[in-house]
């Protein structure tokens, strides 16, 4: 009779094995992100996801209907699951405004032709995006190589008034800046004025960024190679794009971290002119 109990019991929980199995139901923490953007860069964990230019890429894929992930990190790298909606109500039509924070989240799992999807019945948020960009050094201090390899110093242009714009092929919001600063310098060159974009690509990706100059005509210098430290040092984060204006004594007078405004751009490069 022992066993016969024994027995039933074994198949008992091996059905509720299987019936959990089936039903998918699965808790998970990572962090919200576009489920296309977050492929544009092979290595995540030295190019952490959460810049200004990725958040502007999962805005512009949410408005093609690409859903955003989880990202879940593991001893192997990290997992993508789909996002779908389930008990848990967003605020709008996606999970976009939950990009890029890290959250803990239970829900329904499915796998379809290799991809895994979660549906979404409860979601907290347990780490908030950004933090504050760390203290900026009052002058500014940056050297690199240009295109050509040669190298290159901010001290070069002591006396000049430099816009230092950080960058990179895969930013998109960077490329949509691009015709704005190319039209300030046409307009600014002769007061002055330098642009100077200082690319995030590596050195190694150098004529990919020659080939990606030469096809949208950027006639303003290009070096490469900056980080994100460098960017930490000029105040402005680890966030792409970002831009500083440096005086003629090489002071930094102004930040912008995201995409350039130009009418306050200009604005700020008038004041400066005016100054002399």
């Amino acid at each position: 009779m022992r066993n016969l109990i024994i027995t039933a019991l074994f198949i008992i929980l091996s059905a509720v094995s299987v019936f959990a199995q089936k039903d998918g139901h699965v808790k998970l923490k990572g962090q919200v992100v576009c489920s296309a953007c977050w492929f544009e860069a092979t290595d995540r964990k030295k190019n952490p996801y959460g810049t200004t230019a990725d958040i502007e890429c999962a805005t512009d894929c949410s408005e093609k209907g690409l859903p955003q992930a989880l990202a879940v990190e593991d001893e192997k790298g990290f997992t993508l699951y789909i996002l779908e909606k389930g008990a848990y109500e967003t605020t709008g039509k996606d999970f976009l405004n939950i990009v890029p924070k890290t959250v803990e989240i239970e829900g329904e799992l499915r796998t379809e032709k290799d991809k895994r999807f979660v549906k979404v019945n409860s979601l907290k948020v347990v780490k908030e995006a950004f933090v504050k960009p760390t203290p900026a050094a009052e002058f500014a201090s940056l050297s690199l190589k240009d295109l050509a390899g040669i190298d290159k110093s901010l001290v070069d242009y002591k006396g000049k008034i430099v816009v230092l714009n950080f960058w990179a092929t895969w930013c998109a919001p960077c490329r949509k800046e691009m015709p704005y600063l190319a039209a300030i310098r046409k307009d600014y060159a002769a007061k002055g004025v330098e642009i100077i974009g200082a690319a995030g690509d590596a050195a190694s990706d150098a004529a990919k960024v020659s080939k990606f100059a030469r096809d949208r005509k950027i006639d303003f210098p290009i070096w490469i190679g900056a980080s994100t430290k460098d960017m930490e040092r000029f105040g402005v984060g680890k966030v792409l794009p970002a831009t500083v204006v440096i005086d003629r004594s090489g002071k930094i007078v102004w930040r912008e971290i995201g995409m350039i405004k130009p009418i306050a751009l200009r604005r700020q490069l008038d004041n400066l002119i005016e100054e002399k």
